[in-house]
C-alpha cells in the first residue's frame, strides 16, 4: 500500500459554506446503441473547498472518471448530462465549448493518467507550459517562458532552464507527470482534478508526485479532486473520501472516518483487500466475490447486493439512499449501516478471510529441497550507439550485470525494482526469449546452455509464464478451450486427455467448466488472469514466472488472484518467480525478496 509522508502541513480547509465547487445530483447517461442506455453517473453530489483534497475511489467502471470529465466539460456530444456543477457560483452545465475553454486551464485544470499521450510530442515541454500561460494571460512569450521555467523548477525538474528545451519523450514517466502538474498550476486554478496521476508510476516515483501535488496545493490554494483506486494514496493525501460503486456514491466522510469506521460493506471489502507491508506474519487477503454489475443492466435494489455478505431481502427490493450516520459529515448508502455501527463490525467479520493453505514442502528445510531455478552471473549489456549514418559506440547500457539467485521447490522469490532496473531483461533471458550474454541458467537442475532442441522443448514444460496484461496474452479469436488446449497439443497430449484437463484447469482456478466455449472478451479482467494462470498450469510446471500478474487489476479482484496463487502453490507444491514493483504485494506472497537496481 503506497502512502506519502507530508513534510509540511497543508493549509487549513475552510468551512463547507465556502465551497469553491459544488456538484449537485450530477447524472451522465450514454446511448446504448441497440441496447438500453448506460447510466455511467447516477446522482453524484459533493462540495469542494479551497485547500481541500477530496479523493474519489472505486473500481473500474464505478463512474469516477466520467464524473471528472463531466465537471470539466470534456464528455462526447452524445452524453446526456443533468444536474448542477457550479464553480465560484457560476453554473457550468449547459455552457458551450467556447466558454468552457476559457475556464479550463485558468479556473480549473486537469492532470491526466498518461502524461505521454497528454503532451504534444513535437513541442518542447517549456513551450507547452508557456502556451498554457499565453492562452489565458496577456504576457509576452519571453515572460511566459520565464514563468514556465519557474514552474518546472517548482515541481522538481532538475536544471529546469535547460530541461525546458527538451521534448516529452526525453523525460521519464515521473518527470512527464511533473510537467503536467506544472501546466495545471500555471494559471493558479481554483480546482485541480487529478485522474489516477500515479497509477502508471513506480512506487518511489508515486510518493514524489504526491509530494509535488501537495506543493501545488500550497502554492495555488486550489481544491484538489484526486481520482484513484489506490486506497493507500488516499490515506496519505486526502482530507475527505467519496467511495463510488455502480455510478453513485455509497460512502462519504473524512479520511479517518472512512478508514477507521466504514459503514458500507463495499468500503469494508476494499479496505480488507489491500495488502499491507506492515502486516505481521503471512496472511491471505480479503477478496470481494464477484464483479461490478453492468451499468446498462443494474440488478434490482442495491447494486452491491449480489456481492454483499450482509444482504437481506430489503437490499434486493430497494436501492438505499446516501444518509448521514454517526460523526458529522459521514454518510453511507446501505440498509445495514445502523447494524454495522451498533455491532461495530470489523472487516474480517463481514468478509471472511480465507485460511492460508500450507504445502507439505514447508515442513522440509529449504536447503534439503531440490533447486527448480538457478541463475548465476547473468549478464546482458547493450551498446549505446551514436550517429544516423556512420554509427559508433559511445557507451554501454548494463541492463543486467551479474545476477545470482536460486529458487527451491515450494518457494516464492519476489523480484522487485523500479522500471528500467533490469527485471524484464532478466525474465526474457530466463524464458529464452533473449539470449544471455554471459552466465548460466539452470531449470530443474539442468544447465540450459548444454541442451539440444528436443531437450529444450521438454524443459519448457517445467517453466511457464503468466503475463501482466491477460487480455493481450490471450488470443481473442480462440475460445478458452482452445487457449488452454494449445500447449497440451503442442506437447503431444491426446484429445480425450486434453478435454478432461481443460475442465480440471478451469475448476482449479475457480471458474466453471461450462465457460470453456466463451471467448476472452466475455470475461472480466480478474477472470482473464485466472485463465492465464490455468494455461500456465496446463503442463504441470515446476515453476511459474509471474510478471506483474496483478498490477492491471482492481484492488478487490487483485486480492482474489493473490489468494488463488497462494492456494495453488500449496496444493501443487509449485515455485514462483514473482516480479512486481509493489512491495506490499510481494510481502504477502513471497518467502524471499531480491531487489534490483541498475541491473
Amino acid at each position: 500500500m503506497t502512502t506519502v509522508e507530508i513534510t509540511e502541513p497543508p493549509p487549513p480547509v475552510p468551512p463547507a459554506e465556502d465551497a469553491i465547487l459544488t456538484v449537485t445530483n450530477l447524472s451522465v447517461t450514454f446511448p446504448g446503441g441497440q441496447g438500453p442506455d448506460v447510466g455511467a453517473v447516477r446522482g453524484v453530489s459533493f462540495d469542494l473547498r479551497p485547500n481541500e483534497v477530496l479523493a474519489i475511489v472505486g473500481e473500474s467502471g464505478s463512474g469516477k472518471s466520467v464524473t471528472s470529465l463531466a465537471i470539466m466539460g470534456l464528455l462526447p456530444s452524445n452524453a446526456d448530462v443533468n444536474g448542477s456543477v457550479t464553480l465560484a457560483n457560476r453554473e457550468l452545465i449547459g455552457l458551450g465549448d467556447k466558454d468552457m475553454s476559457v475556464i479550463r486551464g485558468s479556473d480549473m485544470a486537469m492532470i491526466f493518467q498518461e502524461p505521454l499521450s497528454a503532451l504534444t510530442p513535437v513541442y518542447t515541454v517549456g513551450q507547452q507550459v508557456a502556451e498554457s500561460i499565453l492562452i489565458h494571460k496577456d504576457v509576452s512569450r519571453q515572460q511566459a517562458m520565464s514563468r514556465a521555467v519557474e514552474l518546472l523548477d517548482l515541481v522538481g525538474i532538475p536544471n529546469a532552464e535547460d530541461r525546458a528545451k527538451a521534448f516529452p519523450h526525453e523525460f521519464s514517466g515521473g518527470m512527464r507527470q511533473r510537467v503536467m502538474i506544472a501546466m495545471a498550476i500555471a494559471n493558479d486554478p481554483k480546482v485541480i482534478i487529478a485522474d489516477e496521476p500515479t497509477t502508471a508510476l513506480d512506487v518511489t516515483i508515486q510518493a514524489q508526485i504526491l509530494e509535488v501535488l501537495q506543493t501545488a496545493r500550497r502554492e495555488t490554494g486550489a481544491g484538489i479532486i484526486m481520482i484513484t483506486h489506490d486506497l493507500g494514496v488516499v490515506a496519505g493525501i486526502a482530507d475527505r473520501v467519496m467511495v463510488m460503486y455502480a455510478g453513485r456514491p455509497v460512502e462519504v466522510g473524512l479520511t479517518d472516518q472512512v478508514y477507521d469506521a466504514p459503514r458500507m460493506p463495499y468500503t469494508m471489502g476494499l479496505l480488507g483487500s489491500i495488502p499491507r507491508i506492515d502486516a505481521k506474519g503471512v496472511t491471505s487477503l480479503t477478496p470481494i466475490v464477484g464483479n461490478p454489475p453492468s451499468l446498462a443492466a443494474l440488478p434490482p435494489g442495491c447494486p452491491f447486493a449480489p456481492r454483499c455478505p450482509l444482504v437481506i431481502d430489503l437490499c434486493r427490493e430497494s436501492e438505499p439512499v446516501l444518509e448521514r450516520i454517526g460523526a458529522a459529515g459521514h454518510a453511507a448508502a446501505c440498509h445495514r449501516k445502523q447494524m454495522i455501527e451498533e455491532e461495530d463490525l470489523a472487516v474480517t467479520e463481514v468478509f471472511p478471510t480465507p485460511e492460508i493453505a500450507h504445502s507439505e514442502l514447508e515442513r522440509v528445510p529449504r536447503e534439503q529441497r531440490p533447486e527448480v531455478l538457478g541463475v548465476e552471473s547473468l549478464k546482458k549489456h547493450y551498446p549505446l550507439m551514436y550517429g544516423a549514418v556512420f554509427k559508433r559506440q559511445i557507451g554501454t547500457v548494463q541492463a543486467v550485470d551479474g545476477i545470482d539467485f536460486e529458487i527451491r521447490a515450494g518457494e516464492t522469490l519476489g523480484l522487485v525494482g523500479e522500471s528500467g532496473c533490469g527485471k524484464t531483461t532478466t525474465l526474457l533471458q530466463i524464458l529464452e526469449l533473449l539470449k544471455p550474454q554471459d552466465g548460466a541458467i539452470r531449470i530443474a537442475g539442468k544447465d540450459t546452455r548444454s541442451l539440444n532442441r528436443v531437450s529444450r522443448k521438454q524443459l519448457r514444460r517445467d517453466l511457464q509464464v503468466v503475463f501482466q496484461d491477460p487480455l493481450a496474452a490471450l488470443d481473442p479469436r480462440l475460445p478458452i478451450a482452445d487457449v488452454l488446449a494449445e500447449p497440451m497439443r503442442t506437447h503431444g497430449m491426446g484429445k480425450r486427455d486434453v478435454d478432461q484437463r481443460i475442465g480440471e484447469l478451469l475448476e482449479l482456478v475457480g471458474l466453471d467448466s461450462s465457460m470453456a466455449a466463451r471467448y476472452p472478451a466475455e470475461f472480466s479482467g480478474g477472470q482473464r488472469q485466472r485463465i492465464g494462470i490455468a494455461r500456465a498450469l496446463a503442463l504441470t510446471p515446476k515453476i511459474l514466472v509471474l510478471d506483474e500478474p496483478v498490477s492491471a487489476l482492481d484492488v478487490s479482484i487483485r486480492a482474489g488472484v493473490i489468494n488463488l496463487l497462494m492456494e495453488l502453490r500449496a496444493e501443487l507444491s509449485m515455485s514462483y518467480l514473482f516480479v512486481a514493483h509493489d512491495l506490499s504485494v510481494v510481502r504477502v506472497i513471497a518467502d524471499r525478496v531480491a531487489v534490483m537496481y541498475l541491473g
